[in-house]
């Protein structure tokens, strides 16, 4: 069974940073790619950003582009997600998920959820 959970959500004012992080058990770490999802209040589920098992390479919504940055590390079976220059909109929860395959900004193609952590971005 594939366990992901979500850390390091809060309040944070616009224009601010945040890390995510997203501890994994269960399975050949390096074997997934993994992925961040986001759901906002009254919206839709959205992708954010997704990294293959190497680290080699990674996938990024236009939204975030330039703003955040996924990465892993293997040793640890962790994947992280930084944020920075945080407007209002990217407060949603924030979801950790990962695949053994499927298109990589496709939620459906994700067998594996965490249970989400919170972002609030205060203008």
């Amino acid at each position: 069974q594939v366990q992901l959970v979500e850390s390091g959500g809060g309040l944070v004012q616009a224009g601010g940073s945040l890390r995510l992080s997203c501890s994994v058990s269960g399975r050949t770490f390096s074997t997934l790619r993994m992925g961040w999802f986001r759901q906002g209040p009254g919206k839709e589920r959205e992708f954010v950003a997704a990294i293959t098992g190497s680290g080699g390479t990674t996938y990024y919504a236009d939204s975030v582009k330039g703003r955040f940055t996924i990465s892993r590390d293997n040793a640890k079976n962790t994947v992280y997600l930084q944020m920075y220059s945080l407007k209002p909109e990217d407060t949603a929860v924030y979801y950790c998920a990962a695949q053994v395959s499927g298109l990589a900004t496709i939620a459906l193609d994700y067998s594996y959820w965490g249970q989400g952590t919170q972002v609030i971005v205060s203008s």
